[in-house]
C-alpha cells in the first residue's frame, strides 16, 4: 500500500509551551486514521502543521513524496489536501448549490457545475441544494462544510472534530455520509474527534496523542485499551477495553 503522507521529526512550542515533540507518523492511502487527545494534546497542531497554517521548528512533512514544509495553505490545498474545521467554513448568505460552486471554483475543477452536481449527490445535499447556508440545520452545514473542502482534485481529507456541535442522534448518520462520500472519491481520511464511540466505529487506525506525543498508535480496540490512553485521552473508564 501506498504512502500518501509522511511526518518525519515533527517539533514545534510556542514559548514555553510544546506543542509537538519529535512527532513522526505514516498514513497509508485509502486508510482511515482517528487523532484523539484530550484539548491541547497536539492534534490540532498536527492539523495546523500539515495543512501549512503552523510551521513546524524542525522536522519534514512529505505528502506524495513531495516536501510541503514551508508551503502556503492555498498551495497546499492545491496539491490534493483538504481541509474542514470545527467550525463549519461556509459562506452564509449564498445556498447550499453556490457554496458548493465557489469551492469547486477555487479548487480548480475542470468542470465546476458538474463537480457541484455530483458533490450534491454523494453528500446528500440535493434537497437543500437552493437554501441559504446560514439557516441550514447544524449537521448539514457540517456535511456542506466538508463537502466543500472535499473538492474534486482532492487526495487527502482532514476533518477537525466532524461531529462537534452535531446532535447525538445525528452523528452516526452524519459520519456515515462523510465517510461513504470519501471512499466514493477515493481519498484517505484522518479525523481529529473527542466522541469515542465515533472513533471505535468509523476509524480503521487510532493515534493517541499527549503533551506532544504520541503515547498509542494502532487498532481502535487496541488504542482505546492502553492503560496511558485510558487514564489520559479517556478516563479510567474500561468499557471500551472490555469491548
Amino acid at each position: 500500500m501506498s504512502v500518501v503522507l509522511s511526518a518525519e521529526g515533527l517539533t514545534k512550542s510556542f514559548g514555553a509551551v510544546t506543542a509537538a515533540t519529535d512527532v513522526s507518523l505514516t498514513f497509508d492511502a485509502d486508510n482511515i486514521v482517528s487523532l484523539i487527545g484530550a484539548n491541547g494534546a497536539g492534534k490540532t497542531t498536527f492539523l495546523n502543521m500539515v495543512t501549512g497554517y503552523l510551521k513546524p521548528d524542525s522536522g519534514r512533512i512529505l505528502f506524495e513524496e513531495r516536501n510541503i514544509v514551508g508551503l502556503s495553505p492555498r498551495q497546499i490545498t492545491k496539491l490534493g489536501i483538504a481541509r474542514s474545521f470545527q467550525i463549519p467554513q461556509l459562506f452564509q448568505t449564498m445556498s447550499v448549490q453556490e457554496n458548493l460552486l465557489t469551492a469547486e471554483s477555487i479548487a480548480g475543477a475542470a468542470d465546476p457545475k458538474s463537480a457541484t452536481d455530483a458533490a450534491l449527490e454523494r453528500f446528500q445535499l440535493r434537497p437543500y441544494a437552493a437554501q441559504q447556508a446560514g439557516l441550514l440545520p447544524e449537521g448539514i452545514r457540517k456535511l456542506l462544510d466538508v463537502a466543500m473542502a472535499l473538492s474534486s482534485n482532492s487526495k487527502l481529507l482532514l476533518l477537525d472534530e466532524p461531529t462537534s456541535g452535531v446532535s447525538a442522534d445525528e452523528k452516526f448518520a452524519i459520519m456515515d455520509v462523510v465517510m461513504g462520500a470519501a471512499r466514493t472519491a477515493g481519498v484517505t481520511v484522518i479525523f481529529v474527534e473527542h466522541d469515542m464511540d465515533i472513533v471505535a466505529r468509523f476509524a480503521g487506525r487510532v493515534v493517541a496523542f499527549y503533551e506532544g506525543g504520541i503515547i498509542g498508535d494502532g487498532p481502535p480496540d487496541t488504542v482505546l485499551g492502553m492503560k496511558d490512553v485510558r487514564r489520559y485521552v479517556i478516563g479510567e473508564d474500561t468499557s471500551y477495553a472490555a469491548a
